[in-house]
């Protein structure tokens, strides 16, 4: 903690310096009547404090809200116009979801798609192929180009348990909520990921990035997958292959910090849905 503490000073300069960009937005939203802050998590915390710093300064009506609790009526107050400041914070997925205690989602989603006899077995496949635990040379060595099965490694690498999406500016932490790494990125084009999906490419000017340089986010957006899927690192090419090189076999699949039961159904569901659906195509081709 006072580590972190003692970082202050310097990252209230690195925003200081981009100053245009926040007047900018300052004089976008000058003549707000409303804002809501929304969070989960970690981030509904910082959504109180933004929100109370928003009544502080400029006397502007302002209030900070769980994201799951925005539904619950509050969201009839938004009309055009309202500022909405949106935080998210994601955990890996996989370790959630394939948790014993949800078994019996996967297998009523297999049920439904294939039968009470063929589920068990695809329930069991479904949550296998996301779970694996190498990647890279390793991964390489042990699923050669992947046309006799693979496992895909979906967690966060180089030290990260947490990542943080706010605006521009994405940090991760460990696992004793210490800072691995936070940075500002820019748009820096589209990336296939071994010409299975166009995903987007963000890269950071700071140079001491290091495996944190780029960012390569798939397409699929949270709101219709309930979930993120990424990679990042230090080389674009490498970042491009999926079955090669040092990030071969892996896409981290992230899922909000706090996500309550009805979330982990809708994303277990539409998991098995996707994958059945291809897997069937595929029999049929």
């Amino acid at each position: 903690l006072i580590t972190e503490i003692q970082t202050i000073p310097e990252k209230v300069e690195k925003i200081l310096e981009d100053k245009e960009r926040l007047q900018w937005f300052a004089a976008k939203f000058a003549n707000i009547r409303d804002a809501f802050f929304i969070g989960r998590g970690i981030d509904y915390a910082v959504s109180l404090e933004g929100s109370l710093k928003m009544k502080e300064i400029s006397y502007i009506h302002s209030e900070a809200y769980a994201s799951g609790e925005l539904k619950h009526g509050t969201i009839s107050l938004i009309e055009p116009g309202t500022l909405v400041v949106a935080l998210g914070t994601y955990t890996p997925l996989f370790p959630v979801i394939t948790d014993a205690k949800y078994d019996d989602i996967w297998l009523k989603s297999c049920v439904e798609a294939l039968g009470e006899e063929m589920a068990p077995a695809a329930a069991e496949a479904l949550k296998a192929a996301c779970n694996g635990t190498i990647y890279g040379q390793e991964a390489v060595e042990a699923f050669g180009d992947g046309s006799n099965g693979a496992q895909f490694d979906c967690l966060f690498i180089n030290g990260v348990s947490n990542i943080t999406f706010d605006g521009k500016t994405i940090s991760g932490t460990d696992e004793n909520g210490k800072t691995v790494f936070s940075h500002e990125y820019a748009y820096a084009g589209k990336l296939s990921l071994g010409g299975m999906m166009d995903g987007l490419l963000y890269e950071t000017a700071d140079a001491d990035a290091g495996e944190f340089r780029y960012f390569l986010m798939m397409p699929d957006p949270p709101a219709t997958t309930y979930h993120l899927e990424f990679r990042y690192g230090s080389n674009v090419e490498d970042l491009a292959k999926y079955n090669e090189g040092p990030y071969a076999y892996w896409l981290a699949a992230g899922f909000p910090a706090d996500a309550d039961e009805e979330l982990i159904q809708k994303v277990i569901t539409l998991f098995c849905e996707e994958n059945l659906a291809e897997m069937k195509a595929d029999d049929a081709a």
